[in-house]
């Protein structure tokens, strides 16, 4: 990719406020986004999430209601309900270094060290009083690449906080899951009469939002 298709991309997305309910993702692009999801980075590699696509239309207009009413919940192709872990344990560790472990086809034991890392800092160490806080920053990670991957599909999304986290969980059936509701994401189309479609990008100047220390 070169420069100009990159900033075109990122020029070319916006927050959908309408989307077009007829048009849908078709499954190979649908399946290519679900595995950008999977591939996401995180600290540690731990991954700390769960991304739940909401295909039940009756769970969408549950879901709609319990965001305002917004109607990118219903009317987009796809809706993804991302959800953090609510706190990380030993176990949580362990079952990561064991798929470490299964997939390079090293031994359990030579990481150990490794493990020891990650308990004294998300486990035992100061961090681990704002757990729930440090897995929620990480959803935002896979979130971040799901729309900028969209974008270059030409899929629209729109990032959705503006919803009831508690009652999600409670729709969702998430609670006693030891995970919790972050945010949502609707992708698909954008409506041809979406009047934001058209709005000029609002950015700070460069110059005012990055800083460069020599």
């Amino acid at each position: 990719m070169n420069p100009d298709t990159l900033l075109s991309t990122l020029s070319w997305r916006y927050a959908v406020k309408r989307f077009d309910p007829n048009r849908k993702i078709g499954s190979e692009q649908w399946n290519l986004l679900v595995q950008v999801l999977v591939d996401s980075p995180s600290s540690y590699g731990l991954q700390p999430w769960r991304f739940l696509v909401v295909e039940n239309p009756s769970l969408r207009e549950q879901l709609k209601a319990a965001s305002w009413n917004q109607t990118q919940v219903t009317d987009a192709s796809h809706y993804v309900v991302i959800a953090a872990r609510e706190t990380v344990s030993h176990e949580d560790i362990d079952r990561h270094l064991r798929r470490v472990a299964e997939v390079r086809s090293v031994p359990l034991e030579s990481l150990a060290p490794y493990r020891a890392v990650i308990a004294g800092d998300v486990v035992e160490g100061p961090r681990a009083a704002g757990v729930a806080a440090w897995t929620q920053r990480q959803t935002y990670i896979a979130m971040g690449f799901l729309l900028l991957a969209a974008a270059e599909l030409r899929i629209d999304t729109c990032p959705m906080e503006g919803l009831d986290p508690a009652r999600y969980d409670e729709i969702l059936g998430l609670k006693g899951s030891g995970y919790r509701t972050v945010a949502g994401v609707a992708l698909g189309f954008r409506h041809a009469e979406d009047k934001y479609a058209s709005a000029k990008k609002v950015r700070f100047p460069m110059t005012e939002v990055v800083q460069h220390l020599k």
